[in-house]
């Protein structure tokens, strides 16, 4: 079994890793990775801190996470593909309204 501390150095790695990505790219795409890499090392935590206290209700957490994961890139992609159809773009800096 691997120690907590070196799983809750890896989250906030992951984490930082995702804000990183968040913060320096422009690509819509990107943006989305950026936050479920996030998403996912928030999902790593809570399933640490549920190991090391022996309780497997922290599991429960994590579940809820994914899907919140999954509707966020459901609808993500959704605005991705009608931003890339109206600007025949993904960079977030060119569209200033999609009133278009």
């Amino acid at each position: 079994m691997i120690p907590p501390p070196h799983v809750y150095t890896l989250a906030v790695l992951l984490f930082g890793l995702g804000v990183f990505g968040f913060l320096r790219h422009r690509n819509a795409i990107m943006l989305l990775m950026s936050v479920e890499l996030m998403l996912n090392s928030a999902n790593l935590s809570f399933l640490a801190a549920a190991r090391a206290h022996g309780d497997s209700d922290g599991a429960m957490m994590p579940m809820f996470l994914i899907v919140v994961a999954a509707a966020e890139a459901a609808v993500g992609l959704a605005l991705i593909l009608i931003l890339f159809r109206k600007r025949q773009t993904l960079d977030i800096e060119v569209p200033r309204s999609l009133k278009d």
